[in-house]
């Protein structure tokens, strides 16, 4: 067996994260919930959004735990892919973005 440094078995430890401070925990838990409750939002569709998300923030167990989860709400694996290309050219385009900071440093330099 391959080891890592995120061990898969520790998503299922997520819910003890309220055991060092469990005000907090059962807070945050209490908003996730309602986070991805059916609302304006279909749960099915915050579960691809979340997909994409865990790509974007580069979240092992939430990749793990939503493309379980995506799958289980019947979204096929191209449906899957493309939420993760959008996450991919938002990201990269967010750090391109940036480029016209250093530009406009050079010209500012340079002039």
């Amino acid at each position: 067996m391959e080891k890592t440094y995120y061990d898969p078995k520790d998503l299922k430890k997520f819910g003890n994260v309220s055991d060092y401070q469990k005000e907090l925990g059962d807070k945050f838990f209490d908003y996730y919930n309602k986070v991805f409750a059916d609302s304006a939002l279909s749960a099915k569709e915050k579960s691809l959004i979340a997909l994409a998300v865990s790509h974007a923030v580069q979240c092992p167990y939430c990749i793990d735990a939503y493309t379980v989860d995506s799958l289980e709400k019947g979204y096929s694996e191209e449906q899957m892919m493309e939420a993760v290309h959008v996450a991919t050219a938002i990201r990269g385009g967010a750090s391109l973005v940036h480029s016209v900071q250093m530009m406009n440093k050079v010209d500012k330099l340079t002039m």
